[in-house]
Parts: structure tokens; C-alpha cells; sequence
């Protein structure tokens, strides 16, 4: 049986434990807790849509799915790459080593990321399927690809690859 990234999460968060892995430990850890954060939010909104749930069902129906953790963990990496760059416009070598490996813990749990030429595959087939004609439809063609990729890809980076398609 397949794990859900939220269980490989915690699985790992065990072993690490069992292992006095501290900077893992440390990463999980946050990252449990914003899971956690993330399930609180969306049983609030549960809870105010469906109030006669009991709280058995609310905390189910509120669990996070795959999609739901990914986004989660991104959110954590692109914290973790601003800081970097925080660090490094005031040459703080020891805290950017610090975030860069807790980066790479990280992305274990993200989705492998589209490279940019993937991405323009996905972006000339969607092209073609709209038949783009005027630069107002950029926004309609970066819709599309983004349904199509989901989490593999930041939608900046999505943007740019279309509007470089179109010449926009």
C-alpha cells in the first residue's frame, strides 16, 4: 500500500526521532505543524458550511490531501529560498547553509519540478488548441498549462514561457 505524503512525513518524522536526527527533526516538525495549521484552517471553513457535522467527521473531512501537503510543502521551500536570499544580501554565511539544507530536506516531499522546456511542450500543444490569436488570451493559455501541471511548475515561471511563445 502506498503512503500518503503526509504519512511518509510522519514516518519519516519517527525515524528521525529514533535516529536524534535534529536538523530533520527540526524541519518535520515545522512542517507537521503546518500541516496541522493548514487541517485547522479548512475544519473552520467545514465546520461554518456544515454545522451539524460531529467533530469525528469534521477532523476527517478536514485531513489534507496529496495536493493539499505539496502545497503546503512548497510554501515552505519558497520560505525557506526567500530567506536565503535574505541572507545573502547581508553575508550570513552560517544561517544560509543553515536554510539550504533544510531546503534539500524539503524538497524530498515536493512534486520533481517541469523543466522549462517540458513546460513550453505543454505550453505550444495548449497554444495550438486555443488557436491564440490576440495577446488578451496570454492569461487563458497560462490557465490551461497550469491545470495541466498542477504543482510541478511555479506559475511566474509558466507566465514568462508563454508570453516568450507568444512574443508578447
Amino acid at each position: 500500500m502506498k503512503l500518503t505524503l503526509k504519512e511518509r512525513i510522519e514516518k519519516d518524522f519517527k525515524k528521525a526521532l529514533l535516529e536524534k536526527d535534529e536538523l530533520s527533526l527540526s524541519v518535520l516538525r515545522m512542517l507537521r505543524a503546518s500541516i496541522l495549521n493548514k487541517e485547522k484552517e479548512k475544519r473552520n471553513l467545514i465546520s461554518k458550511k456544515e454545522k451539524d457535522l460531529t467533530e469525528k467527521e469534521l477532523v476527517k473531512k478536514s485531513q489534507l490531501e496529496d495536493e493539499e501537503v505539496i502545497k503546503v510543502v512548497l510554501s515552505e521551500i519558497k520560505k525557506r529560498k526567500e530567506a536565503i536570499e535574505e541572507f545573502k544580501k547581508g553575508k550570513r554565511e552560517d544561517l544560509i547553509k543553515k536554510e539550504e539544507k533544510e531546503l534539500e530536506i524539503l524538497k524530498r516531499y515536493a512534486p520533481k519540478l517541469l523543466s522549462d522546456k517540458e513546460i513550453e511542450e505543454i505550453a505550444r500543444k495548449k497554444i495550438k488548441e486555443i488557436g491564440v490569436k490576440e495577446k488578451r488570451e496570454v492569461g487563458k493559455v497560462i490557465g490551461e498549462v497550469m491545470k495541466e501541471i498542477g504543482q510541478r511548475a511555479e506559475g511566474e515561471r509558466v507566465a514568462k514561457i508563454v508570453r516568450k511563445l507568444l512574443n508578447f
